[in-house]
């Protein structure tokens, strides 16, 4: 008999994820850069206001990047 074809074997699966990843934590990342940039503008020009911004796009792109795992494991689990 013929397996059926588990969907957590697809390469491609597994690349585009990867790919999205990388993609989220780059804009996430040059978003808290110019929102950082743009307050620090505003405020004086003091650099913490950058550095500040981009730990926030950095925790938005780890908490961003959680859901993405956690939903792609759910849509895995019922199928």
């Amino acid at each position: 008999m013929l397996k059926k074809p588990n969907r957590n074997e697809n390469p491609w699966r597994a690349a585009g994820l990867v790919s999205v990843i990388g993609a989220d934590f780059v804009v996430c990342l040059l978003l808290g850069y110019f929102i950082g940039k743009y307050v620090s503008n505003l405020f004086g020009g003091s650099i913490g206001w950058v550095a500040g911004g981009i730990f926030l796009g950095l925790a938005v792109a780890v908490i961003s990047t959680i859901f993405m795992i956690k939903k792609l494991l759910e849509d895995t689990n019922e199928g």
